[in-house]
């Protein structure tokens, strides 16, 4: 090993770029995308089929600011022993995780009704997936154009 003291601008230059790559291929996306977002949804789902219907997802399609999005999801359900949502999940293609959030329900739920807020770091398909207690899937897209992204506006002191 060279001493540092004594290291040329060459020995720097080559190990400082040796750093560097090691970093990029260390280095994970910082945004999902649509494949890992279906990667994901098949992840759930175990590759089942997932209906359109029954599930409504009720996101603005145009938001000015993407920091604190209102979301609602609702199911079609009589919540009874027999027939109820087990749980609903959110996914979105371009946030840092296509996974958003799950919220787990059964019959005493009473109804399949739930609200939250959800950042969108940019334009892109918000997915919402219902698990029946069937084993079926049901799903709804919205597709949401940011107009200011979350997490990309500068800070000012």
């Amino acid at each position: 090993m060279t001493d540092i003291t004594n290291a040329s601008r060459r020995d720097v230059l080559l190990g400082a770029g040796a750093a560097g790559a090691a970093l990029l291929l260390t280095l994970r996306p910082l945004a999902a995308s649509p494949e890992s977002m279906d990667a994901a949804i098949r992840k759930l789902t175990g590759g089942a089929k997932i209906t359109e219907g029954r599930i409504k997802l009720d996101i603005p399609p145009l938001v000015e600011n993407g920091n604190t999005v209102a979301m609602s999801v609702t199911v079609d359900s009589p919540m009874t022993a027999a027939n109820h949502v087990e749980a609903i999940h959110i996914f979105n293609e371009r946030n840092p995780q296509p996974y958003v959030m799950a919220f787990h329900l059964g019959p005493r739920a009473g109804k399949a009704d739930i609200s939250a807020r959800i950042r969108l770091s940019d334009s892109q398909n918000v997915v919402a997936i219902a698990r029946m207690s069937d084993g079926t899937f049901w799903s709804h897209t919205v597709s949401v154009i940011v107009t200011l992204a979350a997490c990309l506006e500068a800070v000012s002191n």
